[in-house]
Order: structure tokens, then sequence, then C-alpha cells
């Protein structure tokens, strides 16, 4: 699928970080005061490895995307130093001030994996912040299908062109992406890492959506989400699907997405929630 829509690409530095930023227009605006749809990539991700599809998310849903290399990856600058254990925890600050410097007050967040996991973690943190979140493949808890996974993905990686293809978009940074993933992951003391409790801050809307064949994790993580968030989420298991729906599943994503946005922007919730009431 092609798209016209405007593209423009840059390094920006904020929070003491360099960071590579693109940001594209829709061929047809559908509000000068609509939200932007902010992506946040994968665990191994970058703005390439994101394909076409932050183009034909614009075009589609008529809003501004921006998608950004996370301080580590990409064309972003390399990590000052090892990240911990509670890595995503400290993104939040990052994402926070990246989104203040680029004057984005009500982000619309889309993530995927990492990604996704990240955007409910800032939706809970700056509750007053974004407009909705979408997520594909988010991770709240460390399941052992999980590790399964990258069991295999360390296996790939010593005995293919893995590294070699992924070099492609993170350079010299390849086999420090590689190993902060992959050991964070495995490492003996991650396997308590569960963020459960922090959605029920959650006051915006959500699209939790999973890929059924997800060889990362099972529908206990959407259970997970859709429990936490309550009322205001609405969750979407994708049959014939695996860990990358906006790929794999690509047509029924947009629907999802697009009716999601509809509903959003309809019901205008631009305003913060009001408290709500543990199920």
């Amino acid at each position: 699928m092609t798209s016209s829509s405007a593209e423009h690409t840059f390094k920006f530095s904020v929070a003491g970080e360099e960071l590579q930023v693109q940001t594209l227009q829709p061929q047809a605006l559908r509000s000068p005061s609509g939200p932007t749809l902010v992506l946040l990539h994968e665990a191994l991700g970058s703005i390439n490895q994101w394909r076409d599809f932050p183009r034909v998310l614009a075009d589609a849903c008529g809003l501004p995307v921006m998608v950004y290399d996370r301080c580590g990856f990409g064309g972003s600058q390399a990590l000052p130093a090892p990240r911990g254990l509670d890595y995503l925890e400290h993104e939040l600050a990052s994402l926070d001030a990246l989104l203040s410097a680029c004057r984005i007050d009500r982000p619309l967040l889309f993530g995927h994996s990492d990604g996704a996991t990240l955007a409910l973690l800032y939706a809970a943190a700056y509750p007053a912040r974004p407009i909705g979140v979408i997520s594909e493949a988010a991770h709240l808890f460390v399941e052992e299908e999980t590790l399964t996974g990258i069991r295999a993905m360390v296996r790939r990686w010593q005995s293919t062109d893995l590294c070699q293809r992924l070099t492609r978009y993170h350079g010299a940074k390849t086999e420090t992406v590689f190993a902060a993933w992959a050991e964070t992951w495995l490492d003996p003391a991650f396997r308590s890492w569960n963020v459960e409790a922090q959605m029920a801050n959650i006051r915006c809307p959500v699209l939790a959506m999973q890929g059924e064949d997800d060889e990362f994790g099972t529908v206990r993580q959407l259970q997970a989400i859709r429990s936490g968030v309550g009322a205001l989420c609405r969750s979407r298991m994708l049959p014939e699907c695996g860990h990358n729906p906006h790929r794999e599943a690509r047509a029924a994503v947009l629907a999802e997405v697009i009716a999601f946005i509809d509903d959003l922007l309809t019901a205008g919730r631009t305003a913060p929630q009001g408290p709500r009431t543990k199920r």
C-alpha cells in the first residue's frame, strides 16, 4: 500500500538523550484539533521496523503520527549506562519529556509489545495526559511461554543471520540491544516483575489487542489488562495472528483502531476521567 503522507525524520535532544524522531501528516487531516498518534516500538524495534505502518495508519485514521527510536535503539544515541530490570519505568520520564518538547499535550499512544507495556504504564503514571491507549501484545507479568519464546530467539541469534539483519536497524548498538532484552527477561530476578496493579490508575480508554498464536504471551496478558483497566478497556483476540498484529492481521487491526478512534473522538474524551471504583 502506498501513501503520500508528508514525512519528516530528524534528531531531537531531550532529557539528555538524542533521539531520532519521525513525524507524518495524513493525506486528509480528520480534525485540526485531533490527537497525535505516538508509536512506541517493541523490545528489538525501531522506526524503520514499523515499515510502512506509520504512513498507512496516518492516512487510515486521518491523524498525524509521531514515531521515535527509544534511547539505545535505531538512530537514537546508545544507552549511556547498562539498563536495570526496571528499565520500562525509567523510560516513562523520557517519553513524557519528549511529548512535552514536541507540544503533544494529549497523545493517543499506540504501542507494540514492550512499547505497549510502556504505553500502559505511561497512562497509569500520567493519567491526565493520554487521550487513549492502543496496546498490541503487551506484557504485564512474566510467563513461561514468554521465556520459551525468548530462548528460541537466543538460539536463532546464535545459529542464523539474525544479528546481521538487526544490524541494518541498530548498527553498532545491535549486540547491546539484543543482550539487554534477552538477559533482562531471562534473569531469575526478573521473574517476579509484575505491573498489573498499575493498571487501576489508568483513566483513559484502552484498546488492547493480541494474536491468538502469540509466541511470547498468552491470553492471560489480555485478561489482566481488561481486569485492571475495567470498563474503559475493550479487548480483542485476533485469530491466526502471532506477536505482530499490525503486520500479520493489518486489516483487522486497522478496523479495530479506526472504530476505537471514532468512538473516542465522538465521545469527546479529551478531559481526564474521574475516579473509578475498583472492580
